[in-house]
């Protein structure tokens, strides 16, 4: 397919006007031709990624993570921060983000991460990125932390009441900072979120939020694959791979 028609399937299912202000969604990188007919998957394009693609024989990278948040001064394969774009323009490939958008989309990322913890009803909170919702059933603070770690296969930290009860949960995919006073403004028990530092951790006890923190990766991830399903059924011409490379920096020992 034109590039033009993958450009507006990824509009449909992730428009631009949902981004934040900070953020750079968008065709980040063009490729040197028109047709794409493969496309790599990933949450980052890091240089593996990158690499990846070229082996591959992809058209374009799709990711979730922009390349460039901040300008830069110059393209060096040594430079981490231009390594993978160094990559993709040597072989004529394009980079396609969806970022905030995407966290903020019917069916995005923050969706995915409630349907996987069975959350009922869920509405939009935080300007319209994160998610609330209720549980089917009240549970320990115990029983849900495990539920996380069952749905998205990760190892998370809690912080709060060790004997809260759990019913309304706040949901916000990657980095959490942000959705601590609106979670708790919207009634939530606890926020489901990838990342916090030491200080917003402590500002979340201060005004009696509790959080379970998943990993970045692990609670942005589980969009890549419905993503994929959801633009097979409207760019069906196109192969799509979900990325062997693209992993969290992060192991388990």
């Amino acid at each position: 397919m034109k590039l033009d028609e993958f450009l507006a399937a990824m509009e449909r299912i992730a428009p631009r006007e949902l981004a934040l202000d900070f953020d750079n969604p968008g065709l980040l990188v063009e490729p040197d031709h028109d047709e794409i007919a493969r496309v790599l998957v990933a949450l980052d394009c890091t240089k593996a990624v990158a690499e990846e693609a070229m082996e591959w024989g992809a058209d374009l990278v799709l990711t979730h993570h922009p390349l460039f948040f901040h300008p830069v001064s110059h393209m060096a394969y040594s430079d981490p921060a231009t390594a993978a774009a160094c990559v993709l323009l040597r072989n004529g490939i394009g980079l396609f983000a969806a970022h905030t958008n995407l966290d903020a989309a019917k069916g995005g990322v923050n969706d995915t991460l409630c349907e996987l913890v069975a959350l009922s009803d869920p509405l939009p909170f935080d300007d319209g990125v994160g998610r609330i919702g209720n549980l089917k059933k009240e549970m320990e603070a115990r029983t849900f932390v495990q539920l996380v770690e069952r749905a998205l296969n990760t190892k998370a930290q809690y912080a709060g009441d060790p004997n809260a009860k759990i019913s309304r949960v706040a949901v916000m995919g990657g980095s959490g900072a942000s959705a601590l006073l609106p979670a708790k403004a919207e009634g939530a028990d606890v926020l489901l979120t990838g990342e916090l530092k030491h200080s917003d951790a402590i500002d979340a006890l201060s005004i009696g939020l509790n959080l379970v923190v998943a990993g970045h990766y692990e609670t942005e991830c589980v969009v890549l694959e419905p993503l994929i399903r959801r633009l097979q059924n409207v760019c069906f011409a196109v192969q799509y791979h979900l990325s062997r490379a693209d992993a969290s920096p992060f192991v388990r020992l």
